[in-house]
């Protein structure tokens, strides 16, 4: 690894929630190889303490829940506590949620939405006094959110709520100096398959996601962070807008 001294993102302190696995985990690969520091968030306690192993003395784990305010009010503490002022955050924290309409409850609706809507916005609001002029925000959206796709209605329209939130943010933290910007992912191959079905449904699933893309495959956790980054650092005159990172499967 570079030597916290050096690197494009030495001394910068982010924090990442859903950062344990997929996108979060390798946007905190890049930054902390970067230089920067990154306290970083997750639910599973296994999976934390891997990234802990993987990415070492850089980063700070933190067992969090994004759907619970509580937990949103004690990782502000901790953010505080850890690294003071921050450079940047990526709101990553999210589930998917896959059910015909006709099945789906209640009680699953609530919960993606308390995750993936109520979750980034109040993590936002918590942590925005925390963040330093010239600093960026990142969201995650969807480009579920834009392309109707069967068995995705609740989950997109808890990440379409997300894009409105990052115009609306946006507009709100410019007198601090402050950007938000959303990245949304196409099909990735960020092992949440896996997780969300059989293997062999997971494989064939994958399989047709890469035939149906222009560019004939699924993209990658360090393409993602890539943008993520690329939004949170370099992007210094743009606010408010979404990053399309899908291989052009929502644009061609």
């Amino acid at each position: 690894m570079t030597d916290l001294t050096e690197g494009p993102y030495a001394g910068k302190r982010i924090v990442i929630t859903g950062g344990s696995t997929g996108f979060g985990l390798a946007t905190a690969r890049l930054l902390t190889d970067g230089g920067a520091r990154v306290l970083l968030t997750g639910r599973n306690k296994e999976a934390l303490d891997a990234a802990r192993v993987t990415l070492g003395e850089r980063v700070v784990a933190v067992r969090s829940d994004a759907g619970l305010i509580d937990d949103i009010d004690a990782l502000a503490a901790r953010v505080r506590e850890e690294l003071g002022t921050i450079d940047g955050l990526f709101a990553n924290a999210g589930v998917n949620s896959f059910a015909p309409v006709a099945d789906t409850t209640p009680e699953q609706f609530d919960d993606v939405f308390a995750i993936n809507t109520r979750g980034p916005y109040f993590t936002v609001q918590r942590l925005a006094p925390l963040l330093a002029p010239g600093s960026g925000v990142v969201l995650t959206t969807s480009v579920a959110a834009t392309l109707g796709l069967p068995t995705l209605s609740a989950y997109a329209a808890s990440k379409a709520a997300v894009r409105a939130m990052a115009r609306g943010l946006a507009r709100e933290l410019l007198p601090n100096a402050v950007r938000v910007n959303a990245i949304s992912p196409g099909p990735i191959d960020s092992g949440i398959l896996a997780k969300s079905m059989p293997a062999e449904a997971a494989e064939q699933t994958k399989t047709a996601m890469a035939a149906d893309n222009p560019m004939r495959r699924m993209g990658t956790v360090d393409e993602i962070a890539k943008a993520v980054a690329f939004l949170m650092f370099d992007a210094t005159y743009t606010t408010g807008a979404e990053l399309v990172v899908d291989g052009g499967g929502s644009q061609l």
